[in-house]
């Protein structure tokens, strides 16, 4: 298989069941510095985040984990977390669920016994993120939903989900504080957050 690009979906491949689907997903041999995801039925590998990424996810876990509910844990990935009923299966950038979830030899992990999650979005999978993953984390009854978006430097925390995705969000630029409901609480300082110089590549409108 070669990557020619950031984003790539992987065809030829028609398995009766999403489950044989995780199966393929498991064999795959990637490149290093990529990861794969199923999107709808189908398979899309991706790049590994970029280097600063990781001062942001680390800040917004610091600033989460005192409100973190009792025998809860905050990490960051690399967990495979599936949606059956969407044919999909992510692994979120930061994700937060009952310590129990994870008493499991299998390494796919069940969706809806998220409480938190958040994607920082890379131009590879903005769309997605911004789009289906709403939907999905939503339907799945995740309660808050924290999205990054890197390119447009703002970030919207989305909650009260239902069987549509999520019935309310709230969007601020890096810099304002963002309120993040229930189970959590708090506010977001998002001052960190920007891009390092020098890092025009992920800038609004690139």
């Amino acid at each position: 298989m070669t990557m020619m690009t950031e984003r790539l979906a992987i065809s030829g491949i028609e398995p009766e069941s999403f489950e044989e689907l995780l199966d393929v997903l498991d064999e795959l041999n990637l490149r290093d510095g990529f990861k794969a995801e199923i999107y709808r039925g189908k398979i899309v590998v991706s790049p590994w985040s970029k280097g600063y990424y990781h001062r942001v996810m680390e800040q917004v876990c610091d600033q989460l984990r005192p409100g973190l509910p009792l025998d809860h844990r905050l990490s960051i990935g690399p967990f495979l977390y599936v949606f059956p009923g969407d044919e999909s299966a992510y692994g979120p950038d930061i994700h937060a669920a009952h310590q129990q979830a994870f008493e499991t030899v299998s390494n796919h992990l069940d969706g809806e016994a998220l409480v938190f999650v958040a994607e920082l979005t890379s131009r590879a999978t903005r769309t997605d993120d911004l789009t289906d993953k709403v939907a999905v984390y939503g339907r799945a009854g995740v309660p808050i939903y924290l999205l990054l978006d890197m390119q447009e430097q703002q970030s919207t925390v989305y909650w009260a989900p239902s069987a549509s995705g999520y019935e309310a969000h709230c969007t601020q630029p890096f810099g304002e504080a963002l309120h993040i409901p229930k189970p959590f609480d708090c506010t977001l300082d998002t001052t960190g957050f920007r891009v390092p110089q020098g890092g025009a590549d992920d800038q609004p409108g690139t």
